[in-house]
Parts: structure tokens; C-alpha cells; sequence
């Protein structure tokens, strides 16, 4: 009977230890972004990112997932409205980081003075360890600012 009676408890115990894994926490943010139908998407040039024009937020698509850029935060969504989770800046793909600022609807106050060709300047926003770890940005933004210097006096010419 004792034995029954601590086998019917490890059961019961693994039954709700079990169920506890099979739900998955999920923690999403409020925006402020309702759209009622997805929105049109137009490729950033030289990029495999989209962006959508008529949002009036800093609303991109890339890699099957929808990415948010406001108040200095990046959310992600797998469907267009969402649900929303902030993002550590470490783990934007890297494409995201390198659309220029004329594509970002509604940039920052500070991105007012920067060249809107380039990219955002992630890394003083940031720190140093991010600029640490994302070599590559700084190699692709470097890059993509020389491209464009090329390009600007090709045009001149």
C-alpha cells in the first residue's frame, strides 16, 4: 500500500513538473503599432531587408520576422501585429543594422544631423562591448560609406 502510495506521488509529481514545460512563457510588449492588414513592403536597396513607407514607425521585415525600432529599443514579432518582444541590440541581424537612416520613418531627434545614406551609429548608442562584438557592422558600414562616396562622384562626373 506505502508503495502504491509513493508511486501514485511520483506520478502525480512528473505529471506536473512535465506540464510546466509544455507551456511556454511568453512575455510581449504594447507598441503602440495596431495594423488591421499586413502592410506593403518595399527592399531597401542592396539590402535583403524590406521596410514598410506607409508605417509611421521604423517598421522593417527581414529573415521571416517583423522588427520595430522605437524609443531607442528594437522589438521583434513574428507576424505582422505582432506579439512584440524587445530585443537586445546584440541580437539584430546584422542586415537590420545597416538600412540607412532615410529608410527609418520615424528616426530618433539625434539622427536628424546624420547622413541619411548611412547607416545608424549603433555603437555610441550602445557602448563599447557591442562595438566590440559587431566588427563585421563597422567593416559593412565602412563598406557601404565608401559605395556610396563612390557613387556620389561617379554622378558628379
Amino acid at each position: 500500500m506505502l508503495r502504491r502510495l509513493m508511486l501514485g506521488g511520483v506520478v502525480v509529481a512528473v505529471a506536473l513538473v512535465g506540464s510546466a514545460g509544455w507551456g511556454q512563457a511568453q512575455v510581449s510588449v504594447s507598441i503602440g503599432i495596431n495594423l488591421p492588414a499586413p502592410p506593403s513592403f518595399v527592399i531597401v536597396p542592396g539590402t535583403p531587408v524590406a521596410y514598410a513607407p506607409a508605417v509611421p514607425a521604423n517598421y522593417f521585415f527581414y529573415g521571416s520576422q517583423y522588427y520595430v525600432f522605437a524609443n531607442g529599443i528594437w522589438h521583434v514579432g513574428p507576424m505582422y501585429n505582432g506579439p512584440w518582444v524587445v530585443v537586445a541590440p546584440e541580437y539584430i541581424p546584422l542586415p537590420i543594422l545597416t538600412v540607412p537612416v532615410k529608410y527609418y520613418r520615424a528616426p530618433p531627434p539625434p539622427w536628424k544631423k546624420w547622413k541619411r545614406e548611412a547607416p545608424p551609429h549603433w555603437d555610441p548608442a550602445w557602448g563599447h562591448e557591442w562595438k566590440k562584438a559587431h566588427r563585421e557592422y563597422e567593416k559593412e558600414q565602412k563598406a557601404y560609406e565608401k559605395a556610396v562616396r563612390k557613387e556620389a562622384k561617379e554622378q558628379r562626373r
